[in-house]
């Protein structure tokens, strides 16, 4: 039996062996945080509506400002439309008809400016890539160019979960000293 799931993937999980540490990493992470994220944000219902009505709560809660996400938003920007056009990168994401596709295109051309649409629209759009690396869209390019998507995404995860959560325990674990308050 195999032990080391790593190990397994690298000899078995073509392109796998080659991603550096701080890829696999940051693809591993994002696992646990998406999974943490839908389980305490989303009451485990990981939808696009579910993402807009949370960030419609937050707004109502005057929880949001645009500068918390700016950094995302640039990002996500940069990768999925430039030139006054979108990318191959954003047809990659693979939106489905509920996934609030025109809502997101709004926010990257700058045409819809809302703090809460434009925090569900980066939220979608991590929801996107969590489709596709959960259910091996990602895997079909070797998981090659990813880890400027998933850092920025585990940082917004982690920005929405401080924004949902009133963080009262802390960790006791010396391992641990960067959690979520």
């Amino acid at each position: 039996m195999c032990n080391e799931p790593i190990d397994w993937l690298c000899s078995k999980a073509p392109g796998f062996e080659a991603l550096t540490q701080e890829e696999r990493d940051a693809i591993m992470h994002f696992a646990l945080l998406w999974s943490f994220f839908e389980a305490k944000v989303l009451n485990s219902n990981g939808s696009a509506k579910s993402i807009v009505e949370v960030s419609k709560r937050w707004e109502t809660d005057r929880r949001l400002t645009t500068e918390m996400f700016s950094d995302c938003l640039v990002y996500f920007r940069r990768r999925y439309f430039q030139n006054n056009d979108f990318t191959n990168h954003f047809a990659d994401l693979k939106f489905r008809s509920r996934d609030k596709q025109p809502l997101v295109e709004a926010v990257l051309k700058g045409e819809n400016e809302n703090v809460a649409d434009t925090v569900a629209a980066l939220l979608i759009i991590v929801y996107r890539l969590r489709n596709n690396l959960f259910h091996g869209e990602k895997w079909a390019d070797e998981l090659k160019g990813q880890l400027d998507n998933f850092t920025h995404a585990n940082a917004l995860l982690m920005l929405a979960l401080d924004l949902s959560t009133p963080w009262v325990r802390r960790s006791q674990n010396p391992g641990c000293e960067n959690s979520l308050r």
